[in-house]
Order: C-alpha cells, then structure tokens, then sequence
C-alpha cells in the first residue's frame, strides 16, 4: 500500500497525473550539494557530462558575463534566487509557483532557505522591457509582468528578471549571486531517481487533487471554467502524522497541499522546505554519493528541470564550491505574514508581513541571520 509507515515501504508507483507544478523550486540546492557530495565531482568527465545538460541563459538582464573566472572567485555570504514554475508554452504568461531564496554564509558551510509567499503584495518595479509601469500586486504576478516578448509570446527568462528586481526591491538583496528556474515536469524526474523521499509529515493533511490510490480526483461539472474554490470530489489521499517513505507523486502531491490546512499557505511552505531538507539529506547519503548510476539518473534528471544561471559559472562550479554545506547545515526559516483584506469587508487582498520581516532581511544583508536567529527563535521553521 503507497504512503505506508517507512518499516512498510509500499511497492506500488502511481502515475503522477497532476497538470501543476508542485512549488518545489528549492530542491536545486538538494542538486548543487548533490555535485559537491562525492569524489566524482573531482573528474573532468562530471563537468563535462552535467555542466553542458543544464540549460544556462542570463536571467538578471546582465548580457554576457565574460570569460569565467575561478572556481575559488565564488565567495560567500551568497544570495541564490530560486523559482518554481507551471510548464507552460510560449504563448501563456508564466506565474512564479514558489519563490525561495538561499543565503551562502561567508563560510560557504551552511544553508539558511526562508520563502516568500506567492501572494505577498508587493511594490512590482517598473519594466521598460515590456512597457510595464510598476505597481502594487501579488509578487507572483511579477514574472508575467516581466515575460511579454512580443507577438503574444513570454519568455520566462525575462519574466524571472522582473521577478528578481522585485524580490531585490522588497529584501534589500542587492543582487543575487546565482538563480534558478525549475518545472515540474523534469523535477518528477529527480524524485522518481531518488527512490522517493522520507520525511516527517507533522499534520494531517488531506489531498484536494488525488484519490488515496493516486488517480486524479473527479471534478465537478459546474467547475470545468476553474472557477470553483473547490472542484473536486470523491475520496481524498490523506497523510498522516508520523515519518514515511513517499513515492515521489504522495511527496510532491503533499506538499502542494493548503486547502483545509489553519496556516493555508505558511503550512504549505513549511512542508515544501521540510522536503527539500530531507532531500538534500537523502542526496548526500553513502547510497546516493557513492552509486555512480543513481547519481547520473538524477544529475540527468536535473540537467531537465533547470534553467541556471551561475554569474559565469556553470551548476557544476557551483557544486563544487559547495561542497562544504550538508544536509544538517541546512536552516529554515518562516517569515511572519498575515492576511490582507480590503478595510472593513472580507475581501482578500493577498498577504503581508510583519513589521519584524525588515529586521530579518537586515541580517540577510548583514550576513548576520546566525545570530538574528539566536535572538528570534520564533523565525525559525518547524521540523
């Protein structure tokens, strides 16, 4: 039976038939610390076979960078700007489904992940590129604003540029140091080569989208316009508390889940970092590192989700240079939010931070979150 207790693995593997993206760009980190967890990452023949699979365009409007230096030129603190998105064609704006940002200490020896809520109203800059004047919205909507090329056609590359102007303009990070775009197509890849994931589920969660079996759950005829909060019906997949084994279609089902959830969205962004810890983890285990074949599934499999840019380095450079962060050297952090409605009715704006959030992001520029974190346990992600 899928979904059992880790002592009672399950043997099925249910075809994943979800058309959304699972918000889970931040496993790229899980994939940089994979490159720099074993002793093949020393070889020629890596860089050669993985630094090329990775689809690389320029992502912050920089133009090209530049012969590339060193290897050793890659110094902390490091900001690295990661995003999700549905895979969509040209012809569709894309929206950013999950937005994540890894702080790099000046030692290069820990992981600090927090996410930004993908309602979070924003100030959106102004962008000549498209002709977009700059406004207040919901900062997901920042990567469609950015994305418009012309004769109906988006470029996500561009959009993601806006994206990280915004994300720059509501942190204070100056520039980031490297960023990523992932899809869930090439990302089921990864958890698939991965066997799945085990990981501690702390609430019950029910699925909006899948049956326990994992087949899609039917939905309502009067619903067929997506215009339903809730267009399904049927049983529910349900994940109970306790540590299990997920095949890769229960753990991304999972953690896309808010419906029903008290937090909605901060619950939802707890379980997506929680998984991508006991990624990373997992990736770095004997049985990974050490398995020249697992490890070229899932460095492929990557090689199909990304779309990186490294500053002038290649994913592989980037492995390398973090190859000192761990599994265990990972933090997560919540920032603290709270809905937005229009005054005096019910009407949802979207999500806003606590006046504390500036003094969090004042330690990311600090390079001081370490000891921010001492002095406000309360920042601190759940296990």
């Amino acid at each position: 039976m899928v979904g059992e207790r880790v002592a009672k693995r399950g043997k099925t593997r249910p075809k994943w038939r979800s058309p959304l993206w699972a918000r889970l760009c931040a496993i790229v980190g899980c994939v940089l610390m994979v490159l720099g967890g074993g002793a093949l990452v020393t070889t020629q023949v890596l860089v050669a076979r993985y630094a090329g699979a990775v689809e690389t365009k320029d992502l912050f409007g920089e133009g090209e960078s530049g012969s590339k230096a060193e290897v050793s030129d890659i110094k902390g603190p490091l900001n690295i700007l990661l995003v999700g998105i549905d895979p969509r064609d040209t012809n569709t704006a894309p929206l950013s489904d999950s937005i994540i940002v890894v702080h790099i200490p000046k030692g290069l020896g820990q992981a600090q992940i927090f996410s930004i809520p993908r309602d979070l109203r924003v100030e959106i800059p102004a962008f000549s590129k498209t002709g977009f004047q700059g406004g207040t919205a919901k900062i997901n909507a920042a990567m469609s604003y950015g994305s418009s090329v012309g004769n109906g056609k988006h470029d996500v590359a561009q959009g993601f540029e806006l994206l990280a102007k915004t994300v720059s303009k509501l942190t204070g990070i100056k520039e980031f140091d490297a960023g990523a775009i992932l899809n869930f197509n090439g990302f089921k890849d990864i958890v698939e080569a991965m066997d799945g994931v085990t990981m501690k589920i702390d609430q019950v969660v029910k699925s909006e989208h899948l049956q326990p079996n994992g087949k899609a759950r039917p939905r309502r005829p009067e619903c067929a316009d997506n215009s339903c909060e809730h267009p399904y019906i049927g049983p529910q997949k349900t994940y109970k508390k306790g540590t299990y084994h997920l095949e890769a279609w229960e753990a991304l089902d999972y953690v896309r889940q808010r419906y029903g959830l008290p937090r909605s969205d901060y619950d939802r962004q707890r379980h997506q970092q929680q998984f991508i810890k006991a990624m990373a983890e997992q990736a770095l285990s004997k049985n990974v590192v050490t398995n020249p074949i697992k490890l070229d599934q899932i460095l492929r499999a990557a090689g199909d989700a990304l779309i990186f840019d490294g500053n002038g380095h290649n994913i592989v450079d980037w492995g390398l240079a973090l190859r000192g962060v761990a599994g265990g050297d990972m933090t997560l952090v919540k920032l603290p939010g709270k809905s937005l409605f229009v005054p005096g009715t019910k009407q949802y704006l979207g999500e806003g931070l606590e006046d504390s959030a500036g003094d969090f992001f004042a330690s990311v520029k600090d390079d001081t979150i370490s000891t921010f974190l001492i002095d406000h346990p309360e920042f601190l992600q759940e296990l």
